[in-house]
């Protein structure tokens, strides 16, 4: 049975199905989120991984391609203090590790690539115009913010609890994010780092549908139509899908991860920090199981990835995924290969107007 569209999200983004490709940085390219909003959805470009060149060049590529909306993703996570005494104990725990591949434990580590939203960036969105400006970790400072929004570009985050969604009601988002804890990838909240008190999808999308007034978007745990029915049927008026995108031929993910997501299984993933020092969900490996996989000595976000970027270098010279973060969704099981174009078709299959 199909559920009834909500118009709400394709009303106000000026897409044709309410389908979102969720911003994942690393894997998204430009030519999934050309795919994706060619096939009438919204293809989402991540920024968190790239330079301000890099951005400009990718978007120069997909406003090449496509004049169809796109969302442009950021992350607005505030840089955390030097701390060398935690960035010492993180070292220590991974010398072990460092020996084993043949790396010098003394030897300087590059520094984390995740930036957070700021000037530079907000220049690129003041210039591109994107229709869809979406953060994660909250949002930036109001005077970044107006920028933003004088360029008239809809404005949405991630919520994952009902008050992290009143919250970003009251700052004027114009639809919320209600992402559950199935969903892979780094975890939303700001509110809270609590990861024990955390919602799943199908109980947070009614609640946070019921406490704000804005169309809710349901991210997590979404792989196939009968998620999407649903979502809908539980009041959102969209939904956001990740992990079934990094099955399609245009992500880029290594043979090993994809391999991972073929075999799928929502036993296989779990939250993670010890890749960056947030929450993420990710396909368990060697380092999870011996760290952690929620480490109280992994540093803040996102220092903790620049030590274990020699280590995952070297190991996946071998073929190794034992130091890299092969992110997923607890739906990976549910996913099949296709195109991003015929997924994003498949899955708006399931909503009649």
């Amino acid at each position: 049975m199909e559920s009834r569209k909500d118009s709400r999200i394709t009303d106000l983004f000026g897409i044709d199905l309410p389908i979102i490709q969720a911003p994942m940085a690393g894997a998204t390219t430009p030519e999934m989120v050309i795919a994706t909003s060619e096939a009438g959805g919204l293809g989402s470009l991540p920024g968190a991984m790239l330079t301000v060149e890099q951005m400009r060049s990718a978007l120069d590529q997909i406003r090449a391609a496509t004049r169809k909306p796109v969302n442009v993703n950021f992350f607005a996570h505030a840089a955390p203090a030097p701390d060398p005494s935690a960035q010492m104990l993180w070292r220590a725990a991974l010398s072990a590790y460092y020996v084993e591949l043949g790396l010098d434990p003394a030897d300087a580590v590059p520094s984390s690539n995740r930036a957070p939203f700021d000037a530079a960036f907000c220049e690129i969105v003041e210039e591109y115009r994107p229709e869809v400006v979406s953060f994660h970790f909250g949002l930036p400072g109001d005077a970044l913010l107006a920028r933003v929004r004088a360029t008239n570009a809809r404005i949405i985050a991630s919520a994952t609890t009902v008050a992290e969604a009143r919250w970003l009601e009251e700052r004027g988002v114009d639809a919320v994010i209600a992402m559950g804890y199935e969903a892979g990838g780094h975890r939303g909240n700001f509110l809270s780092m609590d990861m024990a008190t955390q919602v799943g999808t199908f109980a947070l999308v009614p609640q946070i549908a019921d406490a704000v007034s804005v169309p809710v978007i349901a991210a997590g745990g979404i792989a196939d139509q009968r998620g999407v029915r649903a979502a809908f049927e539980l009041g959102a008026s969209a939904v956001q899908v990740g992990t079934a995108y990094l099955l399609t031929p245009e992500a880029k993910v290594t043979e090993f991860h994809r391999q991972a997501l073929r075999a799928g299984g929502a036993d296989k993933t779990a939250l993670t920090n010890v890749f960056t020092g947030r929450p993420a969900r990710g396909f368990m490996n060697r380092l999870m199981r011996e760290l952690g996989p929620l480490s109280d000595i992994a540093p803040a976000f996102p220092t903790a990835g620049g030590a274990l970027i020699p280590l995952r270098t070297a190991a996946e010279k071998t073929g190794s995924p034992d130091f890299s973060s092969m992110w997923s969704g607890q739906a990976a099981g549910l996913a099949k290969e296709r195109p991003a174009a015929e997924l994003t078709r498949y899955l708006a299959a399931a909503i009649r107007e």
